[in-house]
């Protein structure tokens, strides 16, 4: 075998690619529910969230840092304010009584420019980190998006399309509560309690430990309200996903649910669901009340303690009103910002459970993975295309069947092969291992002597594209949709890989031609004009390899003849897979290929092998006689 590199090819050189199956990604599914896991792994779990924030976060640390700066500002100016009141309740009036006002003027424009420098500083902070918070969700969107168009077909099989739009939307809106609308609160809580506790043992330690001692019970109802309330939010995350999954495949199967009268069947699905998320947001909201109403049992009662305290001593001439009135407002404040850190724990909980379940996802190794050490296509090659499997055992889960047990193929180089058989055959598989959208799990497949796995992925797209009956169409016009494979054809370019196709008078039929909208997933245009527009894109792509899996199933015989003798002239100078069932193109083919269990039963030239009596005889047999048997049916009576 031929390659630039010295890389060795093989099962012993790819050991490690295996397809992917539901259950062969077990990170995402220990970030689903950490409670069934072991301490150990959930701490892993957990590290991997803390270290992806870190990573978002790194880029605006300094930003960060003024924006902290300027936190740390408005909260000095903010803790002067009950200073000034008490320095002007202490000496100020009585001076001023006395005809000394300095000391109360002082304080009165003391207090204003504070109130003036902690406005200032708080739209500082807001502005700066506001910036910040929207730079790191962009970031994260991005990196989802990225990541998802990163896996390959075997991820996306294995985990659905539901529970990755979770995590760009219900999980990005959890982070985004937290940037957005808690992490200000946190810092300005937490540089409130522990400047307030200086202050407080400051002013008179007796009453500030009064205070400080009830820190204890605090403590224990924060660690009961973290661990309740985290149970609850990733309960509700996960409900949250399986929603979002069963509303995309319910839309996007709207005429099967309608057709089949599922409606009512389909709402009792989503109505558990729904019962299942309005339960865990109960839960979770309970935690938050108890929670709340706890710390404000605690806190009432050390105020009432620090005010008999306080009266008592003021009583004894031990303790001046203006300490005693400074103590209270402080206390006020102290205990405020603990209501606040139950908001942030509450989002914190569902913003850092929303974490898990991403970085779950970004931590994600794709299963066909681009080459360490890529290589290149022979340049001397005589023929371009030569397709072959080698030894190929593959297997859609690592436990399950053999779909192609020890798979032997060779496709010369230009050669044109139809693939028949019945349904569960393995024909689709072979195309899809061809496309490399699946990796073998035993064995190789090659392009021109040189293994798919060793190929740079853009190289093995440009040389082989894989064309389905399933024909997609993005939202947008027709010609943007062509221009998916070559993005600088000109508009002439279109047109004549339409015309090769026997497809420009379709688009051109259309009310705006090559610009008209096809809507979501080409829904304005039929299924046979999705087809002629999916192959001629696929033309204009001009790879050097063609798989087309039942690419002309839905068109019409007039359209299907036509686009046959249009594949005569296109698949001339190419390799060509095709997988199909109709009589016509099978017949045109320079050579079939019947498979049966993953293994070729029958090779061989499509005439010689229905002259035979081997199992494409049977099958042309078939065929002839259902073909035979419509045209008496639709023939007009004698």
């Amino acid at each position: 075998m031929t390659t630039s590199t010295g890389a060795p090819h093989g099962p012993a050189a790819h050991a490690s690619s295996t397809a992917a199956a539901p259950g062969a990604y077990p990170g995402l599914d220990a970030a689903e529910d950490l409670s069934v896991l072991d301490k150990a792994t959930q701490r892993r779990v957990r590290a991997r969230s803390r270290r992806l924030f870190a990573d978002l976060m790194r880029p605006w640390l300094w930003r960060a840092g003024v924006a902290l700066a300027a936190l740390v500002l408005e909260n000095a100016g903010q803790l002067a304010g009950p200073l000034l009141i008490a320095r002007a309740i202490d000496s100020g009036v009585p001076r001023a009584a006395d005809g000394r006002a300095g000391t109360l003027v002082w304080c009165v424009a003391g207090f204003a420019v504070c109130t003036a420098v902690s406005a200032a500083a708080r739209y500082a902070f807001f502005r700066i980190s506001g910036s910040v918070g929207q730079a790191v969700l962009y970031d994260l969107r991005m990196r989802i998006f990225r990541q998802a168009q990163r896996l390959p077909v075997a991820f996306h099989d294995a985990y659905t399309s539901g529970r990755v739009v979770s995590r760009l939307t219900a999980d990005i809106d959890a982070v985004r509560d937290l940037v957005e609308g808690s992490l200000d609160g946190l810092l300005t809580s937490l540089l409130t309690v522990a400047g307030i506790a200086v202050l407080l043992l400051w002013l008179d330690v007796p009453m500030a430990l009064v205070v400080l001692f009830s820190f204890f019970p605090l403590l224990l109802l924060s660690r009961w309200f973290r661990e309740g309330s985290r149970r609850a939010y990733r309960r509700a995350r996960n409900t949250v996903a399986e929603i979002l999954t069963e509303l995309g495949e319910t839309l996007g199967g709207i005429r099967a649910v309608q057709t089949f009268r599922a409606e009512h069947r389909k709402a009792a699905r989503m109505n558990t669901l729904n019962e299942d998320f309005l339960e865990a947001q109960t839960e979770a909201l309970g935690f938050v009340a108890r929670y709340t109403s706890g710390v404000r049992l605690v806190g009432n009662t050390a105020l009432v303690l620090v005010l008999a305290i306080g009266s008592w001593r003021l009583s004894e001439g031990s303790l001046q009103l203006g300490i005693l009135t400074a103590f209270v407002l402080y206390l006020r404040k102290f205990y405020d910002p603990l209501d606040e850190l139950a908001h942030f724990t509450n989002l914190y909980v569902a913003a850092s459970t929303a974490l898990e379940k991403i970085a779950a996802l970004l931590a994600v190794e794709p299963s066909v993975p681009e080459p360490t050490a890529p290589a290149a296509l022979p340049a001397d090659r005589p023929g371009r295309g030569r397709l072959a499997f080698h030894a190929v055992d593959f297997r859609y889960a690592p436990a399950g069947p053999p779909v192609l047990p020890r798979f032997d193929l060779t496709v010369p180089a230009g050669q044109t092969v139809a693939v028949v058989g019945a349904t569960g055959a393995g024909k689709s598989t072979l195309a899809k291992l061809a496309a490399r959208f699946y990796d073998p799990s035993g064995g190789h497949v090659t392009l021109d002597g040189v293994d798919l796995r060793d190929l740079p992925d853009e190289t093995l797209r440009r040389e082989v594209i894989l064309v389905t009956q399933e024909n997609f169409l993005f939202t947008g016009t027709i010609a943007e949709n062509l221009l998916l494979a070559r993005p600088d054809a000109t508009r002439e370019d279109l047109r004549a890989a339409a015309a090769a196709v026997h497809a420009d008078r379709v688009i051109e039929a259309l009310p705006d031609g090559y610009d008209t909208q096809v809507s979501k997933r080409g829904s304005r245009l039929s299924a046979g004009q999705r087809q002629m527009v999916a192959l001629t894109r696929a033309f204009l792509a001009d790879p050097t390899v063609l798989l087309l899996d039942e690419a002309t199933s839905s068109l019409d015989i007039p359209t299907e003849r036509a686009v046959r003798v249009a594949l005569s002239k296109v698949l001339a100078d190419r390799t060509a897979v095709i997988i199909a069932h109709r009589l016509s193109t099978v017949l045109s083919a320079d050579r079939v290929l019947v498979m049966d269990g993953g293994r070729i039963v029958e090779d061989g030239p499509p005439r010689t092998l229905a002259a035979g009596a081997g199992p494409f005889s049977r099958l042309y047999a078939t065929w002839v006689s259902a073909t035979s048997g419509r045209a008496s049916r639709t023939a007009p009576p004698g």
